[in-house]
């Protein structure tokens, strides 16, 4: 069975209640001898935080955080390290198997570096699935940060959403974009349950879909694109729901080509 990618949006990792409901419908799914997962997450939360407490600026230029070279060892640390280390733990307590990397490990995914005016950020492409493979099939759990390597050896901090796409296309995955909207809403906030690209172009021209809801809808068309199969966006808040969406159905918005 095609094996399935689920990418974490970083507010799950501040709320200890969707983190329970999310692990309590993955050890559900997990014991009936389901397909292999794979968790792929970013943690912009727990990265603002940390440079808080740091007194560091934030900075973002068109939506992506800008990672100058004083901030990327601090940037590795709180996604490869707390908000990856947090998840391992969490799903460990509930007998998941897990086992935490990052894009680098295994030469999973080969990145590179994605605008220089954001210093340490990158674009990743599907590399070596040889270690993925070997732990999905050992029925372990892999949980994944957005953190990656390029080819001389620097550290990368790469979108979430993007990293997703890219791990999905190495094991020829299924992907399901987990964060805390329902979905697409219409005009008259009714969920759409399935979109293609003309109607997300129309949606957005008419102003129904805005904001941050672009960037996920355009990211999961992306995916569509790539994957060449319906991409869903759903909502972690519902755990007797999500058990029907890594079995296939749909409880929130399918993004198709």
């Amino acid at each position: 069975m095609r094996p399935l990618v689920i990418k974490l949006g970083g507010v799950l990792l501040d709320t200890s209640e969707a983190m329970h409901n999310l692990l309590t419908a993955l050890g559900d799914y997990l014991k009936n001898g389901s397909r292999p997962l794979v968790i792929v997450h970013g943690g912009g939360i727990v990265v603002d935080n940390l440079l808080k407490r740091l007194n560091l600026p934030v900075q973002k230029k068109n939506g992506l955080r800008i990672t100058p070279s004083d901030q990327i060892d601090i940037i590795v640390g709180a996604l490869a390290g707390i908000a990856n280390k947090t998840l391992v733990a969490q799903a460990a307590k509930f007998n998941l198997n897990p086992v935490g990397l990052s894009l680098a490990d295994g030469e999973m995914t080969v990145a590179k570096q994605f605008d220089p005016e954001l210093g340490h950020v990158a674009n990743v492409e599907p590399n070596k699935a040889d270690l993925l493979n070997n732990l999905l099939s050992s029925a372990f759990l892999p949980i994944i940060s957005s953190i990656a390597v390029d080819e001389n050896g620097l550290l990368m901090n790469v979108n979430a959403d993007q990293a997703a796409i890219a791990i999905a296309a190495l094991i020829n995955a299924d992907l399901v974009m987990l964060s805390d909207v329902n979905g697409v809403l219409d005009a008259d906030k009714k969920l759409i349950v399935t979109l293609n690209s003309a109607q997300i172009a129309q949606l957005i021209e008419d102003q129904v879909i805005t904001n941050g809801m672009i960037v996920k809808v355009n990211a999961a068309l992306d995916a569509a694109k790539i994957l060449g199969r319906g991409v869903d966006i759903a909502n972690w808040k519902y755990p007797e729901k999500l058990t029907a969406l890594f079995a296939g159905e749909i409880i929130g918005t399918r993004i198709t080509a």
